[in-house]
């Protein structure tokens, strides 16, 4: 049974996440959050706020065991992008755009 969090609107660019998601799956949650805590990245706690809000999902809604559990998908999605100028010279103007994400953790059961 999969189980998933979601979190939307995270101001940090999506690539800069998947850096960090593109470690995840395979791993159970407890080695995760052991990745997560001692990442380079200031979003991995962002990410570890995620991955325990999956496992807490799968705990209390379906009555899974955690240590059973195993990341199957971790993935980055665009969210909004804030679009803002800043003024050149000569009268110009140019973009700024500030990006978000969408972070989605799936767990499933470990298999075997």
């Amino acid at each position: 049974m999969e189980v998933r969090a979601v979190a939307r609107n995270i101001p940090v660019s999506p690539r800069k996440v998947r850096l960090i998601l593109e470690r995840l799956p395979g791993l159970t949650v407890d080695q995760a959050l052991a990745l997560l805590r001692y990442a380079p990245s200031p979003h991995a706690r962002t990410v570890s706020k995620v991955v325990l809000s999956a496992a807490a999902n799968a705990e209390n809604n379906f009555n899974l065991n955690v240590d059973e559990l195993v990341i199957k998908r971790a993935v980055a999605d665009d969210g909004r992008r804030l679009k803002r100028y800043k003024a050149r010279s000569r009268g110009r103007v140019s973009p700024i755009i500030k990006r978000s994400s969408h972070i989605t953790i799936v767990l499933d059961r470990r298999e075997g």
